[in-house]
């Protein structure tokens, strides 16, 4: 076997492993309902994102004077809101925010039309998703403005949303939907995938199509975020925050997806940006996946959103 033929190999295992979790069968829609009532589907295609995590997308939620903003939550590449928030989502719920989550960037599987691998489709679109939903969110819950909590692309795709989708306004931050971002190993400066990114190159000279390439590493969502990228260039391009954007990056120093690690975190041109490592006062190995369901950093994510938290509980370590 050459060289080039185990390089795609071990590209397609990775691929379809990581697809095996990510799949998402469509459940069958809900009974009619009147358009805009409290039980009618709230975003186009919501029926196929199956059952969100525990304590998510309760449409008659109204926020509280203490949780003005309502949570959105984001998954990442080849993931679901049900992998990626199962622990988070309750853990929110029971402070009293109203949390919601969505699935986006979906594509049916090559072998299996009726099932999706979620966050692979163009970024882009992905972006348009999260608008809709967050307009769905602050039109049923009456709330002026959500925070976003992205894990590894749903961070970047937060940000396609605050700077080229409407999320944020630069000509009046007021105007602004989201009041802040927190966002754990995001992929904001490009990612080489632990050595991945060699691989796509290795790929592009062999002469294979760019679609069979976007498949393997990861979709065409995985393309647009490698180092160097044209999305990831323009979107840190003048700036890479937006006014009125509160910004807290929370990286692992472990992270072996987001390589190097440290470019999760963003540059502040106006004092808006919190960079944290989770290992800072509390030394230990936490992978990109851990992110999202070990206690520190889900300790971190709700002292980012409400600093009052940390008053009341004590940084757990790990």
């Amino acid at each position: 076997m050459t060289t080039l033929s185990r390089l795609f190999c071990v590209a397609a295992a990775a691929a379809v492993s990581l697809s095996a979790t990510a799949v998402i069968t469509p459940t069958a829609a809900a009974e009619p309902t009147t358009p805009g009532s409290s039980t009618s589907e709230p975003v186009p295609g919501y029926d196929l994102m199956g059952t969100p995590p525990e304590g998510s997308n309760d449409w008659d939620c109204k926020p509280t004077a203490a949780h003005p903003r309502p949570i959105v939550l984001v998954h990442g590449t080849g993931s679901s809101m049900q992998q990626v928030f199962p622990v988070l989502s309750p853990a929110l719920k029971e402070e009293g925010y109203c949390v919601f989550a969505l699935n986006y960037g979906g594509i049916p599987t090559w072998y299996n039309s009726k099932q999706i691998i979620w966050g692979v489709a163009d970024i882009k679109r992905s972006a348009y998703e999260l608008s809709t939903f967050v307009d769905a969110v602050l039109a049923r819950t009456g709330a002026g403005q959500v925070d976003l909590v992205g894990h590894s692309q749903g961070g970047v795709v937060a940000r396609q949303y605050l700077k080229f989708g409407g999320g944020a306004d630069t000509s009046d931050p007021a105007r602004n939907k989201v009041g802040s971002l927190v966002a754990l190993g995001p992929t904001n400066h490009g990612t080489t995938f632990n050595g991945q990114q060699q691989l796509y190159n290795v790929l592009a000279q062999s002469g294979l199509s760019a679609d069979v390439i976007n498949w393997v590493i990861f979709g065409l969502a995985g393309r647009q975020q490698l180092v160097g990228s044209r999305l990831i260039n323009d979107l840190n391009a003048t700036s890479e925050t937006m006014p009125g954007i509160n910004y807290t990056i929370i990286a692992a120093k472990d992270d072996d997806v987001v390589t190097p690690p440290e470019s999760s975190f963003l540059a502040s041109d106006g004092g808006n940006v919190r960079n944290i490592w989770v290992q800072d006062g509390c030394p230990g190995p936490v992978g990109h996946s851990g992110l999202m369901l070990l206690p520190r950093p889900i300790y971190l994510i709700q002292t980012a959103l409400d600093p009052g938290f940390a008053d009341k509980h004590s940084a757990p370590c790990p």
